[in-house]
């Protein structure tokens, strides 16, 4: 069964929206994490907000640093999550998610190939992860408070999950990478 598996950057303070308004290191060791992603998944799932904002730039993406990513995600086959978009035709190998998302999440795990990566999309990383449908969850905290009435990842109304730690270690910046599993 493939696993899904989110990677987020958040802050001390939990928000995990407008990274780059509060990022303001990015080190070799968060690129060895993303890097990971990149070999390890071959299929992406997005909320509707990330899908919107990427669809946008990723494809206009042909040289300089970022096109290793570039190619990666506009070759991979997209699921995007959405109850307002009646199509995903801007962005190649995108297609829209109708009716019910953990169904449609529990048959791409059912399916061939490597894991699925959830691809920023923090308001469907909180779905994903209260339908219990997250096997992996790498946060990238960083050493700020972001503040400002910026959501966090987890509402403060969220129903307990226990997750089990699998590795946290320090990144050269101060950036804290831990990896967590749902915990049996």
């Amino acid at each position: 069964m493939r696993k899904v598996v989110s990677a987020l950057f958040v802050s001390v303070d939990g928000v995990a929206e407008s990274p780059d308004q509060w990022q303001f290191d990015f080190d070799e060791e968060m690129g060895e994490v993303l890097t990971t992603t990149l070999e390890t998944t071959d299929t992406v799932l997005l909320g509707r907000v990330t899908y919107s904002e990427w669809a946008g730039y990723w494809p206009t993406v042909t040289s300089g640093e970022d096109v290793g990513f570039a190619n990666w995600i506009n070759n991979s086959p997209k699921y995007v999550a959405s109850t307002t978009l009646d199509n995903v035709d801007l962005w190649a190998n995108s297609s829209l998610i109708k009716g019910d998302l953990a169904a449609a999440v529990r048959q791409l795990k059912a399916g061939e190939g490597k894991g699925i990566s959830v691809a920023g999309s923090p308001g469907l990383v909180r779905s994903l992860v209260d339908q219990g449908l997250v096997d992996e969850l790498v946060l990238l905290i960083h050493p700020v408070i972001a503040g400002e009435g910026r959501k966090k990842l987890f509402a403060d109304d969220t129903s307990m999950k226990k997750l089990e730690l699998v590795s946290a270690k320090p990144s050269s910046s101060g950036v804290i990478i831990a990896t967590y599993r749902p915990a049996d």
